[in-house]
């Protein structure tokens, strides 16, 4: 060892942890989030098989469909589906065999 290190101090980086943890706030946040896309992705889906199955008549240029437009999905199917997903987090996983 020579002198040149005895004053050289050593210096470690400090440690950073990361919380891959999330709290009850987080998860249902996030199911909220999921729940919203999965009401949105429903409607686009209804609303483009509307489309398609729509057509106008030629006399009255009125459309003619046997299918009914879908309704936007409101604050209500949105809840009920994050209401689904939570339940589905919450219960208790089955034991494998």
């Amino acid at each position: 060892m020579s002198n040149s290190d005895k004053f050289i101090p050593e210096f470690k980086l400090p440690e950073f942890k990361v919380n891959q943890s999330k709290n009850g706030y987080e998860i249902r946040t996030e199911i909220l989030g999921m729940a919203k896309q999965m009401a949105e992705f429903e409607y686009t889906a209804r609303f483009q098989g509307w489309e398609l199955s729509t057509a106008r008549d030629e006399k009255t240029g009125q459309f003619v469909t046997t299918v009914g437009m879908p309704q936007v999905p409101g604050l209500d199917q949105i809840l009920q589906n994050a209401e689904k997903m939570y339940a589905f987090v919450n219960a208790a996983t089955p034991k494998s065999k």
